[in-house]
């Protein structure tokens, strides 16, 4: 340390999420520093007609950390994400989503990391947390299970997101957007994929852990297809797409379809699996027929 105590924003973008957010914001203030730095929090709103603002006014006014609130009325995470990072102040962003919280020493863990990899950010794992105990096929089938790697390992662009990240201020031009509008699912990828081909460094930090809330809206069916067609139509959007990954997803559709059947009687925990793969695969051959049957910003239900 030069002397000079760092400071970290925690960018929240938000939509109309209030189950969620109270603890969100609640955990995140009760972050374990050891003096190596201070931090504060911007909240995002993307809902134009400002459903947040009571309650993240209410927090700020008791809160012992600033929490500073603002509105991005167009319907766009992409969007929402570049109005937190034009209003955050510091020496380094950190991102986590309405619909997670993290452990108390989670800004710690990444900072520390982030020192002593000398990277230009840093990524951790998001585990799945259940208020109510979701059905067995849920559980059995990891749908909200992520891929976790070593500490250390250096992340590539497919593996960037910004559910939990810690990033160096200067990873943001000044006067540049970093994250692309067009993108609705997939624009954290993109950025890393863009900012790696730039040269910059993004190691994961498997001890810096924020859950994630699965509520029982998402333990539906139609939620889980849907989100996969979703994601699966901007997989075009992204720069790494060739006609290699089209000539996959042509090539699985029918493969996945006829395995369905068997799936089922293997366990239905299988059968959703397979399920939502073909829907990921059948989401991007539409996209590139230009077809994209979800019309709407976010899949929410």
């Amino acid at each position: 340390m030069n002397g000079k105590s760092e400071h970290i924003c925690v960018c929240v973008c938000t939509y109309r999420r209030p189950e969620f957010l109270p603890r969100l914001l609640e955990r995140v203030t009760k972050q374990i520093t050891n003096g190596l730095f201070t931090y504060s929090i911007v909240v995002v709103d993307n809902d134009k007609l400002r459903s947040a603002e009571g309650l993240v006014s209410d927090f700020a006014a008791s809160s012992r950390i600033s929490v500073r609130y603002f509105v991005e009325p167009v319907q766009n995470i992409a969007m929402a994400r570049n109005k937190a990072v034009r209003n955050a102040c510091g020496d380094y962003l950190a991102f986590i989503d309405d619909d997670e919280f993290p452990t108390e020493s989670w800004l710690l863990t990444l900072y520390e990391a982030c020192r002593k990899y000398d990277v230009d950010g840093v990524l951790g794992q998001v585990n799945p947390y259940f208020d109510k105990e979701p059905p067995k096929w849920i559980r059995l089938g990891d749908f909200w299970q992520r891929p976790t790697y070593p500490t250390g390992t250096t992340v590539d662009g497919a593996r960037g997101r910004t559910g939990n990240v810690l990033l160096k201020r200067d990873v943001f031009p000044a006067g540049e957007e970093p994250f692309r509008p067009e993108f609705r699912a997939g624009e954290d990828k993109d950025f890393f994929t863009r900012m790696i081909e730039a040269g910059r460094v993004f190691v994961w930090c498997n001890e810096a852990v924020v859950y994630e809330v699965v509520p029982p809206e998402r333990w539906k069916r139609s939620y889980l297809v849907k989100r996969s067609l979703f994601q699966g139509s901007f997989s075009p959007l992204h720069r790494t797409f060739s006609m290699v990954y089209l000539t996959r997803s042509v090539i699985a559709i029918p493969i996945y379809a006829a395995i369905l059947p068997f799936a089922a009687v293997t366990g239905h925990q299988h059968f959703m699996s397979f399920l939502v793969k073909l829907a990921f695969h059948s989401g991007r051959v539409l996209a590139c027929m230009g077809i994209k049957l979800i019309k709407a910003p976010y899949v929410t239900g």
